[in-house]
């Protein structure tokens, strides 16, 4: 059987992805599945754009999947987004219909246009239980022994620590298990405008957020029990907006370092894209400028183009 084309929409934040995505969904019947890091989460709504109004097209609802499908509090890694991608897009699949993968988490589009091994390793008390007399230290040797710790995400409390260590222990005893998506082929389009309209258009749809109740919508995450220190960790708006709720921190000091941290952020999302294409991953770049019109036209006639080919 031949592998599904898969329709990959990605781009900086603000560059108006969703909107892309949902007028080419209605014109190729696909569902949409997010790849976005906080969009997962329910009660986080103004703050990681979900914009749930815009998937409604002509007086009709696009499907979108893995959206609100934590509570907000709970962590989501890469090998729980890998394994919920595979359900959605079999699911999609199953019903004859196509699937376009959209957003900005450059690692969470990458694990599925590469397709990477993660090991399937369950969560395991009785291991855990082992490990309560060694030290953060001694676990921190161990799992240097099996991976270089480029960062400090696998060691900064001790579950994650735990955690990391587990995989890799794992990985050592079970070598052939691992995450499977299934066989496909793909289409990769980024949306793309010149740094100043990003600049711009990033202090556009801030303002607009502020002035929608996104401190709000904070307030109500505190008020619902979400730990102070977990909102700051879902970084950006929550984590400006947190702090301005919580500390001495004037309204006008939060708005600028916020909108500096949006601009920084959409320039790491653009050098992880360039990054894929120097490792081989071919995208497609479409001028975020041009009339909506055009830009689905020239998304609709690639992917019918490439489809045709897929299936020859």
């Amino acid at each position: 059987m031949t592998p599904r084309l898969l329709l990959t929409i990605l781009g900086p934040t603000a560059c108006g992805k969703t909107s892309l995505a949902v007028a080419v969904a209605g014109c190729i019947d696909a569902e949409i599945i997010s790849a976005d890091s906080r969009q997962v989460f329910r009660g986080m709504d103004i703050g990681t754009g979900k914009d749930l109004e815009e998937y409604c097209l002509d007086g009709r609802e696009i499907a979108c999947h893995l959206v609100d499908i934590r509570d907000a509090g709970e962590e989501y890694n890469l090998y729980q987004f890998m394994n919920d991608f595979k359900s959605a897009f079999q699911d999609i699949e199953s019903r004859g219909h196509r699937a376009i993968l959209c957003g900005g988490s450059g690692m969470y589009i990458e694990s599925v246009i590469r397709s990477y091994r993660l090991p399937d390793a369950p969560v395991d008390e009785d291991y855990r239980m082992a490990q309560k007399h060694y030290s953060d230290e001694e676990l921190t040797a161990r799992l240097a022994s099996y991976i270089k710790l480029h960062n400090h995400t696998d060691t900064e409390t001790r579950d994650r620590l735990l955690r990391a260590l587990e995989i890799q222990e794992y990985r050592q005893q079970n070598p052939d298990s691992y995450t499977k998506l299934p066989p496909m082929r793909h289409l990769v389009i980024g949306v793309t405008y010149p740094r100043d309209v990003v600049v711009e258009r990033i202090g556009i749809r801030l303002r607009q957020r502020l002035e929608n109740g996104m401190i709000d919508e904070v307030q109500r995450l505190l008020d619902n029990g979400v730990p102070r220190e977990r909102l700051l960790k879902y970084g950006l708006e929550y984590k400006h907006i947190t702090r301005y709720l919580t500390e001495d921190y004037p309204y006008g000091q939060m708005y600028e370092n916020l909108y500096t941290d949006i601009r920084r952020f959409s320039k790491r999302q653009m050098t992880w894209f360039r990054r894929m294409e120097r490792n081989g991953v071919q995208i497609h770049w479409i001028d975020g400028q041009k009339e909506m019109k055009n830009k689905v036209d020239d998304v609709v006639n690639l992917f019918l183009e490439n489809e045709k080919l897929n299936n020859q």
